[in-house]
C-alpha cells in the first residue's frame, strides 16, 4: 500500500529537503505557496524515482486546507506522516514597533494554521500516523516578538497534542533541527557565515534517521 507523507511548507529549506529524502518511500504530498519552487522540487523528486502531488496552497487559508485534506482522504483514505514546516518569518523589530500586518501573518501561519491542520489532518493520521513538528526557540529573545511569540504558540500546541495521544495516537514527535543556511535564518541573521551551518538534506537525513523513518 502506498505510503503517504504530507510536507506543509515543502518549496524551499527543510521541507523541500525532508519531501525529497521521503519520496524513495513515500508518495509526497507537497504544500506550498510557491508554484514555481514545487515544479522545481517535483523535478528533483522525479530524478530519485519518487512521485509528488503538488497542492500551490496557502496553510493560513482554512478553506483550502480543508480542501486539501478532503482530497487526500478522498484519493488515498489517510496520511502515514506529516512534516509542518512551514513558517512565517516577520521581520526582527522591537516589541513596541512589531507591524500589525507582519503580527497578523504571523499569527495566522505560524499559531493559526496548526491548529487548523492538526484537526484536519489527525482524522487522516488515525492511530498508527505520525506528526512531527519543528522547534525554534526564539520566544522572549529581544527584536524576535512577533516570530517567537506565535512559534511558541505553535509549539504549544504540538506539546498538548503530542501529551494527548501518547496512549492513543497518532505519535507526535517535536525536533529540534540544527541551523541551516535558509531564506528564514537569512532574514534573522544576515551577516553570519553561511558555509559553517547544515545543510538541509544533511539535516532531513539526521532528523528522519533519528525518527526511524
Amino acid at each position: 500500500m502506498t505510503r503517504i507523507a504530507l510536507i506543509t511548507g515543502a518549496s524551499r529549506g527543510l521541507g523541500a529537503a525532508l519531501a525529497e529524502a521521503l519520496a524513495p518511500a513515500h508518495h509526497v504530498v507537497a504544500v506550498a505557496r510557491t508554484t514555481g519552487a514545487l515544479e522545481e522540487l517535483d523535478d528533483r523528486i522525479k530524478e530519485r524515482g519518487g512521485s509528488a502531488t503538488l497542492a500551490p496552497m496557502d496553510v493560513a487559508d482554512p478553506n483550502a486546507m480543508a480542501t486539501l485534506c478532503r482530497g487526500i482522504h478522498d484519493r488515498w483514505g489517510k496520511v502515514d506522516l506529516w512534516c509542518h514546516t512551514a513558517i512565517h518569518a516577520a521581520p526582527l523589530s522591537p516589541a513596541q514597533f512589531i507591524d500589525a500586518k507582519d503580527w497578523d501573518k504571523c499569527a495566522a501561519v505560524n499559531a493559526g494554521a496548526t491548529a487548523t491542520l492538526i484537526a484536519f489532518v489527525a482524522p487522516l493520521l488515525g492511530a498508527a500516523g505520525q506528526a512531527v513538528f519543528f522547534d525554534d526557540d526564539r520566544a522572549g529573545q529581544k527584536f524576535f516578538g512577533g516570530y517567537g511569540a506565535t512559534k511558541a504558540a505553535q509549539m504549544a500546541l504540538a506539546r498538548s497534542w503530542a501529551a494527548e495521544t501518547v496512549n492513543t495516537g497518532p505519535r507526535v514527535d517535536i525536533v529540534s533541527p540544527a541551523p541551516m543556511p535558509t531564506a528564514l535564518r537569512a532574514r534573522f541573521f544576515p551577516g553570519e557565515d553561511r558555509g559553517v551551518l547544515a545543510s538541509p538534506a544533511d539535516e532531513a537525513a539526521r532528523i528522519l534517521a533519528k525518527l526511524d523513518l
